[in-house]
């Protein structure tokens, strides 16, 4: 799909608009109401906010993985209360995040009760960005972390040959006055959708993002995607983090490793069949004292020793200005998700 960069001529939704354009697509090609719905606000949501890598670019995959029977598009989640303060869910193949909507509430009481929860979701497929999964807890005062793993794209340090998936790493807290901490990153040095967007837009790589299929480093994003693979951030210390996201998503939760689904059989898909967990903490039990307070004299530090950018902070900013102004997009864009629909 090109991108709103593509073309000087544009076009403005509201957050509602696009979001009810998803959800019609997302109907037309095998979801039920409820998936449509939460795919569709997760994927408006990364749109309005900016992170291109996970809007509006993703509806190609969502639907090639719908079409090839990859994932269950009516799949209803199994929650099941296993413990004081765990949660497990079964997504019967379907996506991820209808999954934790299912758990939310139940998870949401048992970290007030116990001052943690822990949500396993196994046999699930995720596919977009992994802050809008934890953001809405720390927006009730929580405080969460989600791991999830990914297709086989990533080297492990000092290998020879991918293992891991890019395997994201995704962290909320509440501030006192102002909107939550979030961070979501890779333990990949670059996230595989922005790979494939430096590959359709024609633009290089930074050094050390990627090897060819032979395993030499390379700058070609198009290298990296035909038989290539991406490099860890940090080396062995992006490496050991990426290991931690398999044990802790795929292990504990009793969903696949990354290496351990095979899509060669369902030709067109394209979303990972693995595993998710979230922990979410009260935090002021912890403490006993205001969490969020503490988190925003840690900010006024951090601004005060020159950090002028938090996490976060570009996504809050283009929210702000999306919902005020409203979500461009290609005039292009706009008539391919047009078509979609009306299929």
């Amino acid at each position: 799909m090109p991108s709103p960069r593509d073309t000087a001529a544009t076009e403005t939704l509201s957050f509602v608009e696009l979001t009810e354009l998803l959800q019609r697509i997302f109907l037309r090609h095998g979801t039920s109401p409820a998936v449509a719905q939460v795919l569709a606000e997760n994927c408006a949501s990364a749109e309005r906010d900016g992170s291109h890598s996970h809007g509006i670019f993703r509806i190609k995959g969502y639907l090639a993985s719908l079409g090839a029977g990859w994932v269950d598009g009516q799949a209803v989640p199994h929650v099941e209360d296993v413990g004081a303060a765990f949660v497990r869910v079964d997504a019967g193949g379907g996506f991820a995040q209808p999954a934790l909507h299912a758990a939310r509430a139940l998870v949401v009481e048992k970290a007030r009760h116990a001052g943690v929860a822990i949500l396993a979701i196994r046999n699930s497929h995720h596919f977009a960005a992994l802050w809008p999964d934890v953001e809405p807890f720390a927006q009730e005062g929580l405080v969460a972390l989600s791991v999830v793993n990914s297709m086989t794209c990533v080297v492990p340090h000092g290998a020879q040959r991918p293992l891991f998936g890019t395997n994201p790493i995704a962290f909320a807290a509440p501030r006192a006055e102002g909107p939550p901490i979030v961070f979501d990153m890779a333990t990949s040095a670059i996230a595989h959708g922005d790979v494939q967007i430096a590959a359709r837009e024609g633009r290089a790589l930074a050094p050390g993002m990627g090897v060819d299929g032979a395993g030499q480093p390379t700058q070609d994003p198009k290298a990296v995607l035909d038989g290539g693979a991406l490099l860890t951030f940090g080396g062995y210390k992006g490496s050991a983090l990426s290991m931690m996201v398999e044990l802790l998503s795929a292990a504990l939760t009793g969903g696949h490793f990354s290496f351990e689904f095979d899509m060669s059989t369902k030709p067109g898909a394209q979303t990972p069949w693995t595993g998710q967990l979230i922990i979410v903490i009260d935090p002021d039990k912890g403490s006993g004292q205001s969490f969020a307070q503490r988190s925003e004299e840690l900010v006024r530090q951090m601004h005060g020793v020159g950090q002028e950018r938090m996490p976060a902070d570009r996504r809050y900013r283009q929210r702000q200005k999306s919902l005020a102004e409203g979500i461009v997009l290609s005039a292009t864009d706009l008539a391919h998700l047009q078509a979609l629909a009306a299929r």
